[in-house]
């Protein structure tokens, strides 16, 4: 019995040392587990290349007419001829209304009645004088009175024109706003007459814009109802920038005639710049926003690095890069969201090779 419970005791001792030794062991992570190596992601990537790259920009517009003007009488009076064809082209001087006269015409005429009798006066004093008939005050005095009569005749004659309202300049009449027999004052508007055979077209561009904008650049534009474009050259520019909208007004001459075009019109003007031959552009989809800036992943010894950048003018896919990157840099474009700093990455397929 004795030599049969030893024999127990050691084999039980045995079979817990085997069990602690189990226990101490230490156990292989299994995959997938907390202390497993992830492997590399696979992601798109863009190889940054310096570019040409032309900046473009559209901005409102309104087409203008090269000369417009409102129509007033100078003076007050009673409209007894009108000459306004509505809608009609009329030359410059054409007489589009008539304010009665009647009264400065009666004294047109009393005047030039009293000015041939001075004449004659002064015709027959001046014989006098060569014989010394007659003082030379008195010559004087018949002279003064001719040149005075010669002025006053100036005056109503100009008083009379002033009752002729006449087109300013060659152009297309609008509405008229008074009828025959209407009594006008300088106030009134007769009509609006616009110069549509050669038209304008006024713009404003950013004020960060406003060194790359200059006299003789080409511009386009098109307006409501039409795709077609048109040509315009800019001939001029605002002497300083609107503090309001902090913007520049510029001019251009539109080089196309269209009776389409009317003065008014809102236009979409395209610029143009001179474009930059080594600009680095960058899908717009590589862009990480963040609250403050922006960033990019590149992609540099199979990790995934961070990095700030500043960006400049984009087109439909592409946005310039002023900092932060450059050419021959890799930017990653898929996997954004699921990368961390220093993430193993593999590049999968390049998008611009």
């Amino acid at each position: 019995m004795r030599k049969i419970s030893l024999s127990a005791f050691v084999l039980l001792s045995l079979a817990l040392l085997s069990c602690g030794e189990k226990k101490n062991k230490i156990q292989p992570p299994q995959a997938g587990g907390p202390g497993a190596k992830m492997p590399p992601m696979k992601v798109d990537v863009y190889v940054v290349k310096p570019e040409s790259f032309g900046e473009s920009i559209e901005v409102p517009g309104t087409i203008v007419a090269n000369e417009n003007a409102e129509i007033h009488p100078e003076v007050s009076g009673r409209i007894v001829q009108l000459n306004l064809a509505e809608g009609r082209l009329v030359s410059k001087g054409t007489l589009l209304a008539k304010l009665y006269d009647g009264d400065l015409v009666a004294q047109l005429k009393k005047l030039q009645v009293q000015l041939a009798l001075a004449e004659k006066t002064e015709e027959r004093q001046s014989q006098l004088l060569k014989i010394q008939g007659i003082s030379q005050q008195d010559y004087d005095i018949s002279l003064l009175q001719v040149n005075n009569l010669k002025a006053d005749i100036g005056i109503i004659q100009t008083s009379i024109a002033k009752t002729e309202v006449r087109a300013p300049f060659s152009g297309r009449l609008g509405l008229r706003n008074i009828s025959i027999g209407a009594y006008v004052s300088p106030v009134s508007v007769i009509a609006v007459i616009n110069q549509t055979d050669q038209l304008k077209l006024d713009f404003t561009v950013p004020e960060k814009y406003t060194d790359r904008i200059s006299v003789g650049q080409p511009v386009t534009f098109s307006f409501e109802g039409s795709e077609k474009k048109h040509n315009a050259r800019i001939i001029a520019t605002e002497s300083n920038v609107t503090e309001n909208t902090r913007s520049l007004t510029a001019r251009a001459q539109v080089l196309e005639k269209d009776k389409n075009l009317l003065p008014g019109a809102f236009a979409k003007v395209q610029l143009r710049f001179a474009p930059d031959p080594n600009a680095l552009l960058i899908p717009s989809q590589a862009v990480i926003p963040q609250a403050r800036g922006k960033k990019v992943i590149l992609a540099q010894n199979g990790q995934a690095r961070f990095t700030d950048i500043t960006t400049g003018v984009r087109d439909s896919s592409r946005v310039q890069v002023l900092e932060g990157v450059k050419a021959g840099d890799t930017v990653v474009v898929t996997g954004l969201l699921s990368l961390r700093p220093d993430a193993p990455v593999q590049v999968g397929k390049i998008i611009n090779k």
